[in-house]
């Protein structure tokens, strides 16, 4: 009932602000002004937020449908990426919980945020997605959370690489999953397309598991493929290197 309370406060707030902020730029003819756009926008981000943390499946799709607006009108604030974080760990580290019995837990409501990350596309949405790579077991949820990785391009230290990889490696062990291997193959590519190579042990080490390992023959092709790939940046870099000396 609180919750729903709160709702409705947030309802009424926004049509008044919205209907105070049209008849102001009405009245005198003119675009509304700076402090008038951070109402109207503080007020969609309250929004989002509420509709972000209630036990409501419906809400939260209706939050991501917000935030995808927001984001195609180049709003990539910290507020919106705390949302999405908050909606990608649903049920993982957001737990709500009655007589013992998980009520929150949301693959695909993970997923369509992990896919948002990536159109936010910031550092800090990397970090989120790579906290969701940690703590998810929904194959669904981690090969999204590996395209927006790819998507987003970031690879400092090679964090980013390693971070695929360790999902990977896990699968392999553990349930090998054609999905997460083909995902996490192609981010490999693209990585070392957008870095001259991958030089992280862990990438080689699971490309060569999924080349051979318990996976339909196009991914284990696609591994192959990326094995040669890294391969031929390698001796580029050395022949570069050796002219050089």
């Amino acid at each position: 009932m609180t919750i729903f309370k709160r709702l409705s406060a947030l309802c009424v707030v926004s049509i008044i602000t919205v209907s105070m902020v049209t008849g102001q730029s009405a009245g005198s003819g003119q675009e509304m002004s700076v402090e008038e756009s951070y109402l109207q926008e503080s007020v969609e981000l309250m929004i989002i937020r509420e509709q972000s943390r209630t036990d409501s499946r419906d809400q939260k799709l209706v939050a991501l449908e917000y935030i995808g607006d927001a984001i195609s009108r180049g709003k990539t604030g910290e507020e919106i990426r705390a949302a999405l974080e908050y909606l990608a760990l649903e049920g993982i580290v957001n737990k709500t919980r009655e007589n013992g019995r998980l009520l929150n837990n949301f693959p695909d409501i993970r997923t369509k945020a992990a896919t948002q990350l990536g159109t936010l596309g910031t550092p800090e949405a990397r970090g989120t997605l790579i906290k969701v790579l940690l703590a998810d077991n929904e194959p669904m949820v981690l090969t999204e959370a590996i395209k927006s990785l790819a998507k987003i391009g970031i690879n400092d230290n090679e964090e980013t690489v390693n971070a695929i990889a360790w999902i990977a490696t896990r699968f392999d062990v553990l349930n090998p999953d054609n999905l997460i291997a083909l995902s996490a193959v192609e981010a490999f590519e693209k990585f070392a397309a957008a870095n001259n190579g991958i030089r992280d042990p862990n990438v080689i080490r699971v490309l060569v598991r999924i080349s051979e390992g318990a996976y339909i023959k196009p991914v284990q092709n696609r591994a192959k493929d990326v094995l040669a790939v890294l391969r031929k940046y390698s001796l580029q870099s050395s022949a570069q290197n050796g002219g050089r000396q």
